[in-house]
């Protein structure tokens, strides 16, 4: 890092020891403050200054501390599993380039980026890639979230642009969310518009496959058929214009294409249309419609549920298409509003970290942009077209068109669909480098040159959120081992692959500068390339204005900076400045369900885990909620499988199969089912849900479809169980002797517990659990090796590890494991493990304050509470970012009916 930076953290401490910064994990872009403790790790609070959050965290945010560690960390350099000097790995990676680009051409490279990078990082890499490599061969996982929506936004806007802001939600008559389980996946926006329903009477609608937990605040939900989005929002223009409540003069002036978009919405012109369409009821959408109608502050917001799909541009685009026949875009509490999954997925957008995008805005196929670019960067080398999206480009790597492949904070073999096949096409790959902070992915094994990159806590620079707000991530801690920044990594290959002019950064804040002078070029009045991405109110920003920055929106006008709104005045970033209506025809889904195939499996993100887990797994308090991949379904669809709650069943499609725990529930309708996205082979044998989907894409964003897979679900028979703790994760070699049929890994404190599960007897298990000892290791037994047995064994006088085996029958009987290892086997707890009195630990309900359902229980009963509110005023449970309250209601309701039937008894 740069003296500045470090004089900076210097200056923080010496203040108040609490260093401001930004969460790392969802597209709110909540601020923190944190500060090193005695134990040398992170305390973490809220940021009560930061405008997207003031003060409040989620339960992912609060554990941050609990991620920052030296553990599986990728301290230094290696080439093909050989540890080297940086001067190696770098001259290593720049020659191979040079030689493949030489031999097969610039196209023959190509880079898969992060939304965990930073603007900075972003920036750097995309200069290398499409200004000096000449290949536009660089894309981002940011692909897998919202290219639809960028895509709907050029459509419509004639730029990548989201007009609202945050505040919205909280001045907004209305709320439609569509497709965002806000309540788990933006909890601290769920926690303002909860305040805001509160205080106005805020209507919100949910419109979900699935009944979430954001459903607790809705005041309908409309359950619709998965890929029916544009029936039912095409229907609303129908109804807008059949009940005559378009904008007449904001359409004349400020917008063109409604007539062929009223053709194609014709289709759905009846309510009795769209519900045979979407599977919704007659009721429910004429209430929606003219819940719509009434109320002119509407925001409209959507997510994954909208972008990820074959159709997701067209959905976003039915969906801006009332937002425009209505005049309703950029307006105080009246907007669409995309919102993102990633931390910097809206940075990477606006520096060009999509393959089709060529940088600040600018775009290819218009030669003004080209030429401002080039002048720029002074470069002769600008990639002239769009490059390859993320599963073409590895579409071009099976098929070797594509040599060398630089992967960068992100872990492809687990996050792209047909993963199994990914894995093959990086084992294929000729030259794969990772750079990346953790040690073990499931990409990293693939990898023949591994580059260790600075972690959340140790990166400086900035990050731009769904609101267009920017704010600075800073420096917390030191460095374990040799890691770098991604942004040097990557100039230090520029440099020796010749470049070495155009990357010359003393430190990020320079590569800021150089980013907000690209922002104003060709961006000034009356010319033909101005765009409202344009950072000009920063253009004399020095190197110690950006270690002080504080959060900022980045409008053009002194008006826009003062809302924080695009797009108000219906000024739009066409060649005419007109918003444009896109026509979308309602299609059938590309994969039909089939007799053979026979539900719809729907994905996403759990309550507390984050993307594949690299970082959340860490986190004892975080994996204490959902401890293995479910699968939800529904119970009618249960019965008539012959599935049972909690058991293990086979997911199969097309492409793949896995196994998950069965969790049968109402929250999917019959037909429907529901996976996390996050277990993988590092903690799970099974329970990857992108083994199952196939490679399905928009056509024009280049999204994966990953809410609508054809799947069946088959039940598992197993025939015992076993438990295991220890301080240290297994070896994959000791996993693969072991065989079980089933694993998951589970971080608790202290250590790690493994879950397993087996087809064989209870003996034969007990033999191979034992066996990960040498045979000379003392150990203390309880119980027979047909019916089960408790295991502790030792080496050297200490515990090394402990096991449980079981039958799946007595599953319930026994006694909490993990308790050993937060007790760090303490004599007493051992004795009571053995003798099966180790009692079990109240689940976690509310991971923000660490609330059991033993502590809500008792508010219930004893402390009388009948209410959300009154256990929340008395455990605190539901205080933290709320997500957890739908569950603290479902307990409520549980235990007031219990003591409702027995005072009946009584």
């Amino acid at each position: 890092m740069g003296d500045v930076e470090n004089i900076q953290i210097k200056a923080e401490k010496n203040k108040s020891e609490w260093i401001k910064s930004t969460c790392a994990y969802c597209g709110v872009g909540c601020g923190i403050e944190a500060r090193a403790n005695a134990s040398g790790k992170l305390d973490v609070r809220g940021d009560e200054s930061h405008p997207a959050n003031f003060g409040r965290l989620c339960s992912k945010g609060l554990s941050l501390g609990d991620t920052v560690t030296d553990k599986d960390r990728l301290l230094v350099p290696s080439i093909d599993g050989k540890a080297t000097t940086w001067n190696t790995a770098l001259e290593h990676v720049a020659t191979s380039f040079n030689n493949i680009i030489q031999e097969h051409g610039p196209d023959a490279v190509a880079f898969y980026v992060s939304g965990q990078l930073l603007t900075e990082d972003y920036y750097v890499v995309n200069k290398l890639m499409k200004g000096f490599i000449g290949s536009a061969n660089i894309d981002t996982n940011s692909r897998l979230c919202m290219a639809s929506a960028v895509a709907g936004h050029k459509r419509a806007f004639g730029e990548d642009c989201v007009p609202g802001t945050y505040e919205d939600l909280e001045i907004a008559d209305l709320v439609v969310l569509v497709g965002s389980n806000l309540a788990w996946c933006h909890p601290v926006l769920y926690q303002r518009l909860k305040a805001a329903k509160e205080q106005r009477g805020t209507k919100v609608v949910v419109i979900d496959p699935r009944r979430t937990s954001t459903c607790e605040i809705a005041d309908l939900h409309l359950p619709l058929s998965p890929g029916s989005d544009i029936a039912l929002f095409n229907g609303l223009l129908a109804d807008l214009s059949k009940h005559g409540q378009l904008n007449q003069s904001y359409i004349a002036n400020h917008t063109t294409g409604l007539d062929e978009a009223l053709i194609q919405a014709q289709r759905f012109d009846t309510v009795a249309a769209v519900a045979s369409a979407t599977g919704l009821k007659l009721a429910d959408i004429e209430t929606f419609y003219r819940l719509f109608r009434q109320h002119v502050r509407t925001v409209t917001m959507f997510s994954q549920g909208v972008n990820q799909s074959t159709s997701g541009t067209d959905n976003a685009n039915s969906i801006i298409n009332c937002h425009l026949a209505t005049g309703r875009v950029g307006l105080p509490g009246s907007t669409p509003f995309s919102i993102t999954g990633q931390p910097n997925a809206m940075g990477g957008r606006e520096v060009g970290g999509l393959a089709n995008t060529l940088a600040a805005h600018l775009e290819f196929g218009n030669d003004a942009h080209s030429a401002l670019v080039s002048d720029f960067w002074q470069t002769d080398r600008l990639a002239t077209q769009q490059g390859l999206k993320a599963i073409d480009m590895f579409d071009a790597i099976e098929s070797g068109k594509i040599k060398a492949l630089w992967v960068m904070a992100t872990n492809p073999a687990v996050s792209l669909p047909e993963s199994d096949r990914i894995a093959k096409i990086l084992e294929k790959c000729p030259l794969v480098i990772v750079s990346d902070c953790v040690s073990t992915s499931e990409t990293l094994d693939y990898a023949e040159v591994k580059l260790p990159a600075q972690g959340w806590s140790e990166k400086s620079g900035t990050v731009t959120n769904s609101e267009r707000m920017i704010s600075r991530q800073r420096r917390l801690l030191p460095t374990p081992g040799e890691g770098k920044p991604d942004w040097w990594i990557v100039s230090e290959v520029g440099k020796r692959m010749g470049f070495h002019h155009a990357f010359d950064y003393p430190t990020e804040a320079h590569i800021f500068q150089e980013y907000v002078a690209m922002t104003m070029i060709g961006n000034h009045e009356g010319d033909t390339t101005k765009r409202k991405l344009n950072l000009s109110a920063l253009d004399a920003i020095t190197v110690e204005d950006y270690h002080t920055f504080s959060p900022m929106r980045w409008p053009i006008t002194e008006e826009e900076r003062t809302s924080g709104r695009l797009f108000a005045k219906g000024d739009f970033s066409t060649p005419d400045g007109k918003a444009r209506f896109i026509a979308v025809n309602h299609k059938a889904p590309v994969s039909p369900i089939t007799q053979q195939y026979s539900m719809i499996l729907n994905s996403g993100r759990i309550r507390d885990q984050w993307h594949t887990m690299t970082r959340t797994g860490l986190s004892a308090a975080l994996n204490s909620h959902t401890i293995e991949p479910i699968i939800e379904i529904n119970p009618f669809d249960a019965t008539d499988r012959g599935i049972k709650e909690g058991q293990l069943v086979n997911v199969i499609s097309q492409v793949g199969e896995q196994v998950f725990k069965a969790h049968v529930t109402n929250r999917v309708t019959p037909g429907q089912s529901f996976g996390p996205i996050h277990w993988n082979k590092m903690n799970c044998s099974g329970g990857k849900v992108t083994a199952v989907i196939p490679a399905h894409t928009d056509p024009i964003s280049g999204q994966p479809e990953f809410k609508a897979t054809p799947v069946s679900i088959k039940p598992l028979k197993m025939q015992s169980a076993a438990s295991l703790v220890t301080q240290t994760r297994l070896t994959k070699q000791q996993l693969q002797t072991f065989d079980a049929d089933y694993w998951v890994l589970q971080a608790i404190e202290g250590g790690y517990l493994y879950h397993f599960q087996f087809k064989e007897s209870c003996a034969s298990v007990s033999s191979k659990l034992r066996a990960l000892a040498s045979p000379e290791s003392p150990f203390l037994v309880h119980g027979n090796a047909e019916h089960g047995r408790r295991v502790v064994v030792y080496q050297d006088k200490t515990p090394l590890f402990a096991f449980s085996v079981f039958t799946l029958k007595q599953e319930s009987q026994q006694p909490d494991i993990s308790q050993l290892l937060a007790s760090q086997f303490d004599s007493q707890d051992i004795h009571a493990f053995l003798s099966g009195s180790l009692a079990a630990r109240s689940p976690i309900i509310c991971a923000c304050k660490q609330v059991s359902l033993d502590t809500i229980e008792i508010a219930l009963t004893e402390g009388k509470a009948e209410s959300i509110k009154e256990v929340s005023e008395r455990t605190q449970a539901g205080t933290g970012c709320g997500s957890c309250t739908a569950e603290i209601g479902n307990i409520v309701d549980r235990v007031c009916a219990r003591k409702l039937a027995q005072r009946k008894v009584g």
